[in-house]
């Protein structure tokens, strides 16, 4: 072989691997861009009226299960997302949180439904976004001896214990939402033709209250807007894994104002609806 067919061999064989490697950098790049886009942003509410309206908007959708959890995979206006329907009470919203970051890894929660009003400035199908979350049923009481009753007035509220990614744990009497999350609520708020929307604190636990008295002591003494029973469990979780968290609630029911309306099924909706308006500003 002379000595120009071998120059010839070596700038043929290199710019071979040169456009193997270009080749194959622009494939990596384009996975990695379809995997980006394929991050869902993720909308949970723990009854069929807090998710139907959403699923109306996704139109086209997928329903896969895991155990006895149903998430509803689709797009609103292109941008992707998955609806989890938690079911009722912290433990399934604590499940159900879990299998869905394992399962599709969405780049943001928003834990959204009804709620029980405890503020007597918020009324029914006013919506509030929970800059923050609580869980209203943590509590140490202190001893009293038989027949000196209960007094949960002077009960008092534990912080939760989580162990943080850097070994550390750290005591939380509340966990907030994500800020640019409620940025995004907030941008869209005007959109809301039902009520209100106001920024507050939400209140979880496994408790339906109805004694005026009790509410008005969260309410006074803790400073929350709205009860619930999943948005702590769901926040606890996303926290654990990191992945950007929102509350919104619709109050469906007060028993600290004269509004006289428990309507669950129109709560669901728009709330569902207004979380619509929050993934579109979220997504952009």
């Amino acid at each position: 072989m002379t000595k120009s067919i071998k120059v010839f061999a070596i700038l043929a064989f290199s710019i071979l691997m040169l456009v193997g490697c270009t080749s194959a950098q622009g494939t990596s790049n384009e996975t990695n861009k379809q995997s980006a886009k394929k991050e869902p942003i993720a909308v949970q509410g723990a009854m069929d009226v807090e998710v139907s309206a959403l699923l109306d908007a996704m139109g086209d959708y997928k329903e896969e299960k895991y155990g006895n959890f149903s998430f509803y995979v689709g797009e609103i206006e292109d941008i992707p997302v998955v609806v989890s329907r938690t079911e009722v009470g912290m433990v399934n919203a604590a499940a159900s949180t879990t299998l869905l970051i394992e399962k599709y890894h969405p780049k943001a929660i928003i834990n959204q439904g009804t709620a029980g009003g405890h503020d007597p400035n918020i009324h029914v199908f006013d919506t509030v976004i929970g800059t923050e979350v609580m869980n209203i049923g943590s509590f140490r009481s202190e001893h009293l001896d038989e027949g000196q009753g209960m007094k949960p007035e002077k009960w008092i509220h534990m912080t939760t214990d989580i162990r943080e990614a850097d070994g550390e744990t750290k005591e939380y009497a509340a966990l907030p939402s994500d800020e640019k999350l409620v940025k995004a609520a907030l941008s869209v708020a005007d959109q809301y033709e039902y009520g209100e929307v106001v920024e507050g604190k939400i209140g979880s636990g496994d408790w339906w209250n109805r004694e005026i008295d009790r509410i008005q002591w969260f309410h006074e003494d803790f400073g929350t807007s709205a009860e619930e029973m999943e948005a702590f469990a769901v926040a606890q979780v996303a926290h654990l894994q990191d992945v950007p968290f929102l509350s919104l609630r619709t109050i469906s029911n007060s028993e600290v104002t004269d509004d006289n309306i428990e309507d669950l099924e129109k709560a669901g909706q728009y709330g569902a609806e207004f979380s619509v308006e929050v993934v579109k500003a979220i997504g952009k």
